[in-house]
């Protein structure tokens, strides 16, 4: 993600959506064929040291601890676009992200319209998240008949979307809070400031104070995942070294025709120094998130075992009904109707490129909710297997659902485009100058 950040990020979600496509359908298929499934992902896993016991099942496991790398990539790409992104000139980014608080409020008020005062009724938050990965995959389907800053106006939506998950799930989906572990969650936080501060680049010391504040946040009722949000928001967004100090060290160091250990130390300090910690992280660990994580939580997740009277009664349900109309309805409407209030309040003006019907078309692309919106089912039903499989089914079809609806609305909006009309380039942010602590 160093040199094409913009580019890069989507290369990876669009890869990554086919092996979420495929782990989902191996969950589906899986949980249809045998009673392994449950069996195999709710294994009790225990980790012991001396008196201190953590165990949970597998599923548990993939959730609370293999997602904090997601949630960790996520508060990354955050940072990044707060830093150095789009997100950094409040004027550009003030319309998709007008646009993202449209398609969070308009889904969660239709869902809880539809379960007010019923058992799923804490399920509102389910139709609020876009899943990046699938989004861009839609995308990558119409090729270059989207223009870039439209491609660009979704994934920063989406962003921005993350952004609202992350706070739902922070403040609604809490429960049994401890106050002394929270306390000690902060502590290891404001360690890693003072780290920053004084300028410490090491990065297993990182390392350990975010395993750290992850087992006190566990302890805490505030979910784990969130740990990783937070720490990818402290990361420094800023290389150590500025680039023409980098430039001028690494010139003199090989003029020699022969270098020392000492030297060959020095040029991978300059190596290392010189790209911002943001960028290094998300280069090594998106491609993880992207290819392993999402996959296995979908694995350990998606899969739901029903007949097709089940079927039926799920998509019919309070929960599955308040789930496909949020996303495949209320999303794009949302979307659509606070992107037209800006634009008529001058607060931001659509993409270069970009048509009202290219709008409703991303808005229906942003209502593939799946990876988020399955995670916050898992937490707005604990031991509510029912109601959990329900929403599980309802996201499923509400993504397939708007996927379609999406390709559909973009194929008729673009349908005078040539791939030659369009360039596949996206604007690149401009980066700020280096050194600064960010």
């Amino acid at each position: 993600m160093v040199a094409r950040p913009v580019q890069e990020f989507m290369r990876i979600e669009a890869a990554g959506s086919i092996l979420l496509l495929l782990a989902t359908v191996a969950a589906l298929v899986w949980a249809n064929a045998s009673h392994s499934y449950d069996t195999f992902w709710h294994t009790p896993i225990t980790i012991e040291i001396g008196s201190w016991t953590l165990s949970e099942s597998l599923q548990h496991w993939v959730n609370d601890a293999l997602m904090v790398i997601f949630f960790f990539v996520v508060g990354l790409e955050i940072k990044y676009e707060l830093v150095q992104g789009d997100l950094r000139d409040p004027r550009s980014a003030a319309l998709p992200m007008i646009a993202a608080v449209g398609g969070m409020l308009v889904p969660a008020g239709i869902y809880a319209a539809i379960n007010a005062g019923g058992d799923g009724s804490a399920g509102w938050g389910i139709p609020m998240a876009t899943d990046i990965a699938f989004a861009v995959g839609v995308l990558g389907v119409l090729g270059r008949r989207i223009p870039g800053p439209a491609r660009l106006f979704l994934l920063t939506l989406a962003v921005v979307d993350d952004i609202g998950a992350i706070l739902v799930i922070a403040v609604f989906y809490t429960s049994d809070l401890s106050l002394p572990a929270l306390a000690l969650a902060i502590a290891g936080l404001l360690v890693m400031v003072a780290m920053r501060v004084m300028r410490v680049w090491n990065r297993w010391a990182y390392v350990v104070v975010g395993v750290g504040v992850w087992l006190a946040l566990l302890s805490s009722g505030v979910h784990a995942t969130l740990a990783g949000v937070a720490i990818g928001l402290l990361t420094p967004a800023m290389p150590l070294l500025k680039e023409e100090v980098a430039r001028r060290y690494a010139v003199e160091t090989l003029r020699d025709d022969h270098l020392d250990p000492e030297e060959i130390a020095r040029l991978r300090f300059l190596l290392d120094g010189s790209v911002p910690t943001v960028e290094l992280l998300q280069s090594r660990l998106h491609p993880l998130s992207a290819y392993v994580v999402l996959p296995l939580f979908a694995l350990a997740n998606a899969g739901v075992a029903l007949s097709l009277d089940g079927l039926g009664k799920a998509l019919t349900s309070e929960v599955g009904l308040g789930i496909i109309v949020g996303l495949v309805v209320g999303k794009p409407l949302g979307i659509l109707l606070f992107t037209v209030l800006a634009v008529k309040l001058g607060v931001g003006r659509l993409p270069e490129g970009t048509t009202w019907p290219m709008v409703v078309g991303l808005g229906a692309v942003a209502g593939v909710g799946f990876t988020v919106s399955i995670f916050i089912a898992s937490l707005s039903f604990p031991g509510a297997v029912l109601l959990t499989d329900a929403a599980k089914v309802g996201i499923i079809a509400a993504s397939v659902l708007a996927a379609l609806v999406g390709v559909i609305v973009l194929l008729v909006a673009t349908r005078h485009v040539t791939p030659e009309d369009q360039g596949d380039d996206l604007p690149e942010p401009q980066v700020p100058n280096a050194g600064a602590t960010a």
